[in-house]
C-alpha cells in the first residue's frame, strides 16, 4: 500500500468535495456556503511548512482562493505574496481576523504562537486549520477546543494521517479486530538531527519585526540559533522533536489503540547525550503512557515513545513509524507508505485490507478541512482529537523535565502531586502583559 501522493491528490481535488456531502457532526459553520462558492482564505505564517500548506491550498483551486498572508519577515511575506497571488499581505494577523470577506486562516507559526492566533481566530468567526501540535502546551490546547466550540466553527488539526488512505486502512483493520485486541503501541523518531552551536543574542536582522515574532511567549533577545526553524529546540518558543515530528506518530498510535482519553501514568526520561549546543529540548527521549481505561484486565493499554536524534539506524528502515501489538499479531505502519502485517505466529500476512472502506477517506487533509467548512461537520482532525494527540507531545517533555513520573487527572487536565511538574502544563507568558496571552490561561 502507499501514501497518496500529491500528483493523485491535485487530481482527485476536482470531484473530491461531492463525495463526503454525507459526514454530518453536526458542527455549524461561521456562515452558510453554497456547493459553488469558494472559501477565503489566510495563511498565518509562511515559512517552510506555511509555505507548503500556501501550496497544497491554493492548488484546491476550485474551492479554495488564497487571498491574504502574514509574515513577521518580509523576505517570507514577499516571497508567499508573489507566489500564491494574494492581493494582501501584512506582519500583523489581527489585520486579516478583521478582514470579514476572509473565511479562514491557516496558522503555520512557530508553535508559542498556535494556539494563542487559532484562538483568536475563533473568536472572530474564522475556521482555523492549525499546524501540529496545536498548542505550546496542555493548558492552551484546552483553551482552543473551548475556542471552537464557543464559537461554533471548524479547527482542523494538522496531523495529515487522519486523511490518509494508508492510515484510515490501518485503523480500520485494527477496528476490525485484525490483530485482537490492541494492548500496546510503539512509537518512533529516529533521525540525525544538526547541531545548532552555541551562539550569543546580537542584531535582528533587517526586515523583521521581532516583537511580533516573540508575540505572548515571554521577550528573550534576538539570538540566531532560536530563530528561524531552530526555534523547535527552545521552551519558550517550540516543543522539541517530540512535538515537531513525534507529533504524527503519537497521534497515530494513540488513534490505533482506540483511546479517547488523556493516560494517566506517564514516565519519560530522556537527555542531551550526543549534542553539545545551546538546544534545551533532549536528543534522547523515552516515554511510556499508561491508559487504565476501567481497570479491568483486558482493558488496559500502554503507549511507547522512541526518540533518538543521533542515529540512521531505523527500526523496519524507516526513520518514523508505529507497530501495534494484539493479543493474535502485530501490524506496522509509517509515513514513509510502509504497511505489515503479523499473524500470532510471526508470519507476514501479505497484501492486508480492511473488510470495509472507512468513511473519511479523502484526497487530502487541506480538502477535507474545505468541505467540512462547507458541509458544517467536524474534520477528520478535529481540534478535539488534536488536542489529546498534542498534549502527548506535552506530557512527554513535562515529565522528562520533571525528572521521570508523574500522575494526570484526565477529567481536570491537572498533574496529582508534583507541583514542578504542574507549573509546566502552562507557560511563562511576557511579564508586561500581551495582547494575545489567551484569556483563562492560569485557571
Amino acid at each position: 500500500m502507499q501514501v497518496s501522493r500529491r500528483r493523485d491528490f491535485l487530481k482527485q481535488s476536482a470531484t473530491g468535495l461531492a463525495g463526503l456531502a454525507t459526514m454530518h457532526y453536526g458542527t455549524t459553520s461561521a456562515r452558510a456556503f453554497n456547493a459553488n462558492e469558494r472559501v477565503r482564505v489566510g495563511l498565518i505564517g509562511c515559512g517552510g511548512q506555511g509555505s507548503n500548506l500556501g501550496g497544497f491550498f491554493s492548488g484546491l483551486k476550485q474551492h479554495v482562493d488564497l487571498v491574504a498572508v502574514c509574515d513577521p519577515d518580509t523576505s517570507h511575506l514577499e516571497k508567499a505574496k508573489n507566489t500564491f497571488g494574494a492581493t494582501q499581505a501584512v506582519s500583523d494577523f489581527r489585520k486579516l481576523l478583521d478582514d470579514t470577506t476572509i473565511d479562514a486562516v491557516i496558522v503555520a507559526t512557530p508553535d508559542h504562537w498556535h494556539a494563542p492566533a487559532a484562538i483568536m481566530a475563533c473568536d472572530a468567526g474564522k475556521h482555523v486549520y492549525v499546524e501540529k501540535p496545536c498548542s505550546h502546551n496542555l493548558r492552551e490546547g484546552r483553551l482552543l477546543v473551548e475556542a471552537a466550540d464557543r464559537n461554533k466553527v471548524v479547527v482542523q488539526h494538522g496531523t495529515q494521517s487522519r486523511s490518509n488512505p494508508l492510515f484510515v486502512d490501518a485503523i480500520q483493520m485494527l477496528r476490525e479486530g485484525i490483530i485482537g485486541e490492541v494492548l500496546m503501541a510503539r512509537a518512533w523518531n529516529v533521525q540525525r538531527r544538526g547541531n545548532i552551536g552555541h551562539k550569543q543574542p546580537s542584531a535582528v536582522p533587517p526586515g523583521v519585526d521581532y516583537e511580533q515574532w516573540v508575540g505572548p511567549a515571554e521577550m528573550l533577545p534576538y539570538q540566531e540559533n532560536r530563530f528561524h526553524y531552530n526555534w523547535h529546540w527552545w521552551f519558550n518558543f517550540g516543543t522539541g522533536d517530540t512535538g515537531n515530528d513525534g507529533a504524527h506518530e503519537l497521534d497515530i498510535a494513540r488513534w490505533g489503540l482506540g483511546v479517547e482519553t488523556h493516560p494517566t501514568r506517564i514516565v519519560a526520561l530522556g537527555g542531551k547525550y550526543f549534542q553539545d549546543d545551546d538546544q534545551q529540548f533532549p536528543d534522547t527521549q523515552t516515554a511510556i503512557f499508561e491508559y487504565p481505561g476501567n481497570g479491568k484486565v483486558g482493558q488496559q493499554k500502554q503507549l511507547i515513545w522512541e526518540m533518538r536524534l543521533w542515529s540512521t539506524n531505523y527500526p523496519y528502515n524507516v526513520d518514523s513509524g508505529v507497530e501495534f501489538h494484539g493479543t493474535t499479531g502485530k501490524l506496522f505502519v509509517s509515513k514513509r507508505g510502509k504497511l505489515e502485517l503479523l499473524n500470532e505466529r510471526n508470519e507476514k500476512v501479505g497484501d492486508p485490507k480492511p473488510k470495509q472502506t472507512a468513511t473519511n477517506q479523502v484526497a487530502s487533509h487541506q480538502l477535507d478541512f474545505v468541505d467540512a467548512i462547507k458541509n458544517g461537520r467536524q474534520p477528520n482532525a478535529a481540534i478535539a482529537i488534536g488536542h489529546l494527540s498534542a498534549s502527548l507531545c506535552h506530557l512527554a517533555n513535562v515529565a522528562t523535565r520533571a525528572g521521570g513520573a508523574i500522575q494526570l487527572d484526565p477529567a481536570t487536565e491537572k498533574i496529582v502531586g508534583n507541583d514542578a511538574a504542574s507549573k509546566l502544563l502552562s507557560r511563562v507568558y511576557r511579564s508586561e502583559g500581551h495582547w494575545a496571552i489567551p484569556q483563562g490561561v492560569t485557571s
